[in-house]
Parts: structure tokens; sequence; C-alpha cells
């Protein structure tokens, strides 16, 4: 009998599956057509202080291999992420959550954070410091070690939950500003986000996308993703959160053992709603394949 289960940041999961931010939307969607619970644990919907609509359209192109998303963290808000999504998401989901938090000032983080560290379902505050998506924000804390722990920093000193810093990974050394978030306080990283891309219509020969660029995600990044988490796990000693065009068992296993503690599913939730489910069912039959018997014994095997 295998052991899926892994521990993150002193918090403990049935598997590693944790559906990626902005993929998933506050869960209880996907409720609708499958039992959640199978879940390690779900990271939702990127929450700022106010309401964001988000870019103007197109903000999806489909890639070889991919997508571009220029969404621009679409959602309904602080006050109405707690009054309204998470009791919806407490109805149907009884395991820890993951809070994905965004903001456009330091100030921002920082409200976001006070409160979410206040929701008894939520054990962990995913900072998202890399969204490429927006401008005044995001990505332009996550690309500079320095600003970067400023946030990690911040943030770590007004909340009482692990602190799981999100980075980008259109930066120049990953590792670098890993080292720098831990050395901030964080309590583990995510990475990666999506990586700058555009696509051009050729008909129009204008960029596809209104706001030019957008975020690449699929499988396509799954081997620079692979590649960053395993440059990460040898200059930090924290947990990593490895995503990046994970979509079978085996793309979870090679995460966990370039350095990954849990991995998280994106892109592939909106080909397949039912991808983390067929995972998580297939995941003890490729342990067994490969003569793996627990996935903890395993992070950063590959080293």
């Amino acid at each position: 009998m295998v052991e899926t289960k892994v521990r993150l940041c002193g918090v403990d999961l049935d598997n590693p599956i944790i559906p990626a931010s902005g993929t998933f939307g506050f869960g209880y969607e996907f409720a609708q057509i499958y039992d959640i619970n199978c879940l390690g644990s779900l990271s939702f919907k990127g929450t700022t202080l106010e309401p964001r609509f988000g870019n103007a359209t197109p903000r999806i192109a489909e890639t070889p291999s991919g997508m571009l998303n220029a969404v621009g963290l679409q959602n309904p808000g602080l006050d109405k992420v707690i009054a309204e999504e998470l009791p919806k998401l407490r109805a149907c989901f009884k395991k820890p959550i993951m809070a994905n938090i965004s903001g456009f000032s330091l100030d921002e983080y920082l409200t976001c954070a006070q409160a979410l560290d206040k929701e008894e379902q939520v054990a962990w505050l995913e900072i998202n410091i890399s969204c490429p998506n927006v401008h005044g924000g995001g990505m332009a804390f996550g690309t500079c070690a320095a600003s970067a722990a400023q946030v990690t920093k911040a943030v770590k000193e007004v909340t009482t939950k692990p602190l799981i810093i999100k980075l980008s990974p259109n930066v120049t050394d990953i590792a670098e500003i890993a080292k720098s978030v831990e050395d901030a306080g964080a309590d583990g990283i995510s990475l990666v986000n999506t990586f700058l891309g555009m696509r051009i219509d050729l008909a129009k020969k204008k960029p596809l996308l209104a706001n030019k660029t957008g975020g690449l995600s699929g499988p396509a990044i799954f081997p620079l993703a692979l590649r960053m988490v395993y440059q990460v796990y040898d200059a930090v000693k924290i947990p990593i959160v490895g995503m990046g065009g994970v979509s079978s068992a085996e793309d979870v296993i090679e995460m966990i053992l370039a350095g990954a503690t849990a991995v998280q599913v994106g892109a592939a939730n909106l080909i397949d709603p039912y991808i983390c489910p067929q995972i998580i069912e297939d995941l003890p039959k490729v342990m067994e394949k490969y003569h793996i018997n627990s996935l903890t014994e395993i992070i950063g095997g590959a080293h």
C-alpha cells in the first residue's frame, strides 16, 4: 500500500494535488460535477481588495500545447469573497484551503492578508507577487529580490498562518528571489506562475490579446517550471509547491522528485474538469510502477 499523504508547512494533506488559483473558481463550481473532497486542498481565485472586472477582451488565446491568458485578476473583491464565496465553499469542502492574495500596493496585500488570516478554513496564505497580466502590481513586486522580500516581511508581521509566496518565472535568477523571500520569513514558495508571451492576429496584423501580452500556461511550460523547482530546491530549505503544465500523475512525480512537496494543477482544469480526480486516482498506480512507497520519501529525490 503506497502513501500519498504529504505535509505542507505543518498541515497534513491526503494527497499533494491542489487546483491552482484562477483555474478552479472558488471550488464550489466544480463541486457540482464531483466530490471535491478528494483533493489535497485547493487555492481559490486570486483575491484583491476591490472588485475587479479584469482586462478587456479578447483575453484568452490558444497556443500549441498551452494557452495564453490575460484575464487580469477578475474577482468580486475581498468583502464579497469573505461574505459570499467562502461560505459556499465551506458547505461543500471540508478540508483546509489556500487563500490566494494579490495587490497593487503593499497596503492592499496587508489588508487582504489580515482579513483572510481570520478565516478558520484558510490554512495558508498564498501571496501572488507574480501575475504578469496587471499593471502596477502583481509581477512588479516579484521580479526584484528586494521588493519580493519587502512584501514577504510586511505580510509576515501581520498574519499568523503559514505564508507561501508565489513567484514569477519571468526573472533572470529565480533562486535568488526564492532565497530573498525565505530570508524575509516565507514559510513556503509556490512556483511557477505563467510565462509572459503573445500571439499576433495575422488578419488584423495586431496582437491577438487586447492586453497585447498574456501568461503562457499548459504542457508547453512544464520542463521550464520543473527546472525552476529543481533550482529553488537547492537554494532554500522551505517547502515548494510546484506547478506549471502539470497534467498527469507522472508529472506530479517529476515535480516531487525535483523538490516539490505539493503540486498545483492549473490550465489542465480548463481542458478537462475531471483532471484532478483522475490524477489522484492514477497516482498510487504510477507510484507502484516506479517502486515508490511514499511521496514524502522522494521529495527532492532527483538531486
